[in-house]
């Protein structure tokens, strides 16, 4: 029988902002493990809300953080639109944002506090490998197709992916599509090299599948067979270090 959850939009204090996110749960009582799910570069949109109610039918808390919280909260269809809200993010910011985020996630009565994993989709998998290497107190990480190299560093963008999962010690899964048309197989060869003496570390690579691959909204990138794999991984990896 499908568990039974409930949805709310809910807001929780952040440096020097107010920040917004969308939240999913078992509705059975009870302290569960959480997933914060991360955005792609589109906004906090309804097929990542309905992603966050996927792991609370799962039997976690999922909590989708809006990014774009000190944008306004902006949400797009344009592309170019969504490539100047995620270049106009600062990584400093976003995390302190994230960190707010976890801090809510203890504090609620129905989340087991130190059972926190993070996924995350396109600019959210980038993030996902921040956080990962930010904030202990993330369990495990699952990072769809995310950037991993930046081009050049800044005080926007101080750390590159690749140089933070050098310090990643949770448990660890990036997804990729080996048609990606951003993020080239030599970035994931070496992200492949940094985590080889990750004893919990995988890449996992799928043929033929494009860039954001995993979202059924879209269908000219959709991939049923790699998507349905990716998350049943994802979903593995969240049972065996979210659990008890």
């Amino acid at each position: 029988m499908a568990t039974e959850i409930v949805t709310a939009d809910v807001q929780y204090p952040g440096e020097g902002v107010t920040l917004r996110a969308h939240l999913a749960r078992p509705k059975a009582e009870g302290r569960h493990p959480a997933v914060i799910v991360i955005q792609e570069w589109w906004g906090l949109n309804d097929h990542i809300k309905e992603v966050a109610g996927r792991f609370a039918r799962e039997g976690y808390v999922g909590v989708a953080p809006d990014l774009y919280s000190r944008a306004g909260h902006k949400v797009t269809k344009d592309p170019n639109e969504a490539g100047q809200l995620m270049m106009g993010l600062d990584d400093t910011l976003a995390l302190k944002d994230f960190d707010a985020t976890v801090a809510y996630l203890q504090q609620q009565v129905f989340v087991n506090g130190q059972r926190i994993g993070v996924v995350g989709f396109c600019m959210g998998g980038t993030y996902t490998t921040l956080l990962a290497a930010h904030n202990k107190a993330i369990t495990a990480a699952s990072a769809f197709y995310g950037q991993i190299v930046y081009d050049q560093t800044s005080k926007a963008k101080p750390v590159s992916p690749l140089d933070a999962a050098k310090r990643i010690t949770c448990p660890y899964l990036y997804i990729y599509g080996e048609a990606d048309g951003w993020i080239t197989m030599d970035h994931v060869g070496q992200l492949k090299k940094v985590l080889a003496s990750h004893p919990k570390a995988e890449v996992k690579t799928y043929p033929n599948a494009p860039h954001a691959f995993f979202n059924d909204t879209r269908a000219d990138v959709y991939r049923p067979e790699a998507a349905k794999d990716a998350w049943d991984r994802t979903l593995k990896l969240f049972a065996q270090h979210l659990r008890g």
